[in-house]
């Protein structure tokens, strides 16, 4: 509470909520926009975006600078995340107590190994070049960021 107020709070996760909300309604509508002439099975155990291009019969570059844009706003809040945790660190590595910053590292390692995970294996499913995807590839990076998490 000394550090950051109630409304902050509240104000960060209201940012948080809306910008999800908006790319979400983004993505989906883009998808129910795409003509798919390949038909509509996906070789996925769910809808991955780049999947669902690869069906479209239309010209999906505006719909790929689409997704490159959207991971790179994921990449900064990643970023600003990963700068979070620096000064988080810094703040408990001056604690005098050992209980403390043991605490404080047995909360915010974990968080960050999991996010870290979520976001490197999120973004390389989203920016890898065609010319390495395989479906068994494919398959695993999707695991490791949607199911591992």
């Amino acid at each position: 509470g000394t550090l950051l107020s109630s409304r902050a709070c509240v104000q960060m996760a209201a940012a948080a909520w809306d910008s999800s909300f908006l790319n979400a309604l983004l993505h989906t509508a883009n998808t129910f926009s795409i003509p798919l002439c390949q038909g509509n099975a996906v070789g996925q155990f769910f809808c991955e975006i780049p999947h669902i291009l690869k069906l479209s019969c239309s010209h999906s570059h505006p719909r790929e600078v689409g997704v490159v844009i959207t991971t790179c706003l994921i990449f900064g809040c990643f970023a600003f995340i990963v700068l979070s945790y620096v000064q988080i660190f810094r703040a408990v590595l001056r604690s005098p107590s050992e209980q403390g910053r043991h605490k404080a590292f047995s909360m915010c390692l974990p968080h960050l190994a999991v996010v870290s995970l979520f976001v490197s294996t999120g973004m390389f499913a989203y920016l890898k070049l065609p010319s390495i995807s395989s479906p068994s590839l494919d398959l695993v990076v999707a695991v490791l960021y949607a199911v591992v998490p």
